[in-house]
């Protein structure tokens, strides 16, 4: 399985979007600054995943998460989770 993730800054406020075949690992990476992309924004929180058979699928979806329909459209997952949009989203 593959999982495409959202995660969310606590010092930044900012969302990061990506896939991997190893969430936990993934995240560790994140917070122990191993990321280039989220290294200043530490420590990071899963705040949403989808799962995905493969690679392929995930990386579609993580693609689409980046554009700017798919950030709305993420930020309605969100709201209806409960979970706030990113403020300059």
């Amino acid at each position: 399985m593959f999982t495409v993730y959202v995660l969310k800054s606590a010092s930044l406020g900012k969302r990061y979007v990506g896939s991997t075949g190893d969430l936990p690992a993934r995240l560790r990476q994140h917070n122990q600054g191993k990321v280039r992309a989220t290294k200043g924004g530490r420590p990071w929180t899963i705040i949403y995943h989808e799962l995905f058979q493969t690679n392929v699928e995930a990386r579609r979806r993580e693609l689409s998460l980046k554009s700017g329909r798919g950030r709305a459209e993420l930020d309605r997952i969100l709201e209806r989770r409960g979970s706030p949009p990113e403020a300059d989203a």
